[in-house]
């Protein structure tokens, strides 16, 4: 049996389409699996207290919610304590990452206890992938320029963390929460994920369209990519304190919980 031109053209772009619809994670349709636990990550210049706002919110929703904290050293250390908090959960959980720890829920998300993963202006690799060079395609936000060193531990200036980092959360605010950052280790961002758990659990993301930390448009590839249910939000880097409302109901959405 002969081929036409048309026809091989046709069944080329629909073998196309469909590899592309396999390399993404789950599509954004699918019924996700109700889960009663969520495990929160925070990401850098932050602890687990900045997910106070969305915690009071699921907690009032009858969830069990627990937040990781992050040791902020090297990748594999910072997966190994969210791992620890997934394998203490009694069933489906959703896992969601803020900023950095984006990387954790790609890498940890794999593990059998997740149902769903959340990302929160968050970086999303795919596995093996350079996450930085991947960040240098897309204009550097303003943030990366206040990061200051001593030795190996890095955080933000106070300045940047104001008015790059927090910027639309009230300034007395924003201030506490810069007193309570933790500093990060260099070695961290030199990890690279070997799972890219988006790739076959039902994945969420909250854009921040106002960020500062993450370029927006970065944020946007990165949930197109995992073929993502997306929300964007008019938020600084940090949706989760400015915006619970919005952060804690796309967290219900990817527990099935949403009524």
């Amino acid at each position: 049996m002969t081929m036409n031109r048309r026809d091989f053209s046709t069944a080329l772009l629909a073998g196309a389409a469909a590899s592309l619809i396999a390399a993404r994670g789950r599509a954004a349709d699918v019924t996700p699996v109700k889960a009663r636990n969520i495990v929160l990550v925070h990401g850098l210049f932050a602890d687990g207290s900045c997910w106070s706002e969305v915690i009071a919110r699921l907690q009032a929703a009858g969830l069990n919610v627990t937040a990781v904290q992050n040791p902020l050293t090297t990748l594999p250390e910072a997966v190994a304590s969210a791992e620890r908090v997934l394998a203490r959960q009694d069933g489906p959980t959703v896992l969601v990452g803020h900023s950095f720890s984006g990387m954790i829920v790609t890498e940890a998300g794999v593990h059998p206890n997740v149902s769903a993963l959340v990302y929160v202006a968050a970086r999303a690799p795919d596995a093996g992938e350079d996450y930085t060079a991947l960040a240098k395609t897309y204009p550097t936000p303003p943030a990366s320029a206040g990061i200051v060193f001593d030795g190996d531990e890095g955080r933000l200036s106070e300045q940047a963390f104001l008015r790059d980092f927090a910027g639309d959360l009230p300034e007395a605010k924003a201030k506490v929460l810069y007193a309570v950052q933790q500093p990060f280790h260099k070695a961290l961002l030199t990890g690279k994920t070997s799972n890219a758990a988006w790739r076959s659990k039902p994945s969420y993301y909250a854009v921040s369209t106002e960020d500062r930390t993450i370029n927006p448009d970065l944020e946007r590839f990165m949930a197109r990519r995992m073929g993502a249910s997306t929300i964007e939000v008019k938020a600084s880097h940090l949706a989760l304190i400015s915006h619970p409302d919005e952060i804690s109901k796309l967290i219900l959405d990817a527990a099935g919980q949403s009524a």
